[in-house]
């Protein structure tokens, strides 16, 4: 893999300078954890007023993600389509607290989306500050959802939509000046990838999972951008990310022999964190003060991440050049609306 010559350091806060390559050195160095974060925001115990929905926690960082915020205090709400699997994910110990409540949700159908939309209202007393879309699926072979969409797309941004849409008015009312509520869409540096395309959203007849994948995530940031348009001055905010590289059989189930092909190389062996690591971008977009009242913003490493510059290659800190487009962002939203059926 080509080594980066002219690429400008992208990142800025307080976690920023543990992500400089001259630093990391693979799973469990000094890049923060997703309990670090909550420890360094001063917030262990300190969010029992607070409802949080996270979707995808059976496998990978999902789990993760819960046990930091379930230190907190906060109320979770979390989603899983096996969730025999997302108790033994996240342990008797978490679930006999009484703060964390498992949701059936089969993200490859709509009506499953609006099936869980309506249970959580049932339960959240009326109440959510902060969601998580977590859940996501990785070059998959081609395939649809229940509703005819491309699986990746479908999956990854259409599921997460429709769930945000229809809880959106609770997000608005749960806002508080102390506390704005938050919409964190776990994106990913697979964005670059491919942009989304709109001619050929289900990528008839050129399927490529990784330009599948790519587009799912572009969509994930012109999501969160385009709340950040509508529903920022009153107090509701959207944010996306890239969590990095980890090791999670089930995300990568597909594409496994490019994961150990990556952890062979140097450069990317050093990229790689541990999944309590992986968690720790969602986390702080979710919870950090840094982020209060602000949205439109590309996370990585738990900082704020700019536009990649110069040579770079797959794990280089930045956004990809077609992540930030006003035109997109208002056109994936209205075609959204329609393909969910929505307005």
């Amino acid at each position: 893999m080509a080594m980066i010559s002219q690429n400008p350091f992208q990142l800025t806060g307080r976690y920023a300078e543990r992500n400089k390559w001259e630093v990391i050195s693979g799973p469990g160095d000094s890049r923060p954890t997703g309990l670090q974060i909550i420890e360094d925001e001063g917030l262990i115990g300190a969010m029992s007023n607070k409802v949080v929905l996270i979707t995808g926690v059976s496998s990978g960082m999902g789990p993760e993600t819960v046990r930091a915020i379930a230190s907190t205090g906060a109320t979770i709400f979390a989603t899983a389509r096996n969730l025999d699997k997302a108790r033994e994910a996240l342990g008797d110990s978490l679930l006999e607290t009484g703060r964390v409540h498992l949701l059936f949700m089969d993200q490859t159908d709509l009506s499953s989306v609006r099936a869980c939309a309506d249970e959580f209202r049932q339960q959240c007393d009326g109440k959510l500050n902060i969601l998580i879309n977590n859940a996501g699926v990785m070059k998959t072979p081609e395939g649809r959802t229940k509703d005819g969409f491309e699986l990746q797309f479908g999956t990854n941004h259409l599921s997460h939509f429709l769930l945000f849409y229809l809880l959106k008015d609770l997000l608005l009312a749960s806002s508080t000046p102390g506390f704005h509520s938050r919409v964190v869409n776990v994106s990913s540096v697979g964005h670059r990838d491919g942009p989304v395309r709109f001619d050929n959203l289900n990528l008839e007849g050129e399927y490529d999972g990784w330009a599948a994948y790519g587009q799912s995530k572009t969509a994930n940031i012109y999501m969160a951008t385009q709340i950040e348009r509508l529903y920022g001055a009153q107090g509701l905010h959207g944010l996306s990310l890239s969590p990095g590289s980890f090791a999670s059989p089930n995300l990568q189930k597909f594409c496994q022999d490019d994961m150990d092909a990556a952890q062979m190389d140097e450069r990317m062996a050093k990229y790689f964190t541990n999944v309590q690591q992986g968690c720790a971008t969602s986390v702080y977009g979710a919870v950090s003060k840094d982020l209060e009242g602000k949205g439109g913003l590309y996370l990585e490493g738990a900082s704020v991440a700019g536009p990649v510059l110069g040579d770079y290659d797959r794990v280089e800190y930045g956004y990809n050049e077609w992540a930030f487009d006003r035109e997109k962002e208002e056109k994936v939203w209205e075609v959204s609306k329609k393909l969910v059926g929505v307005e």
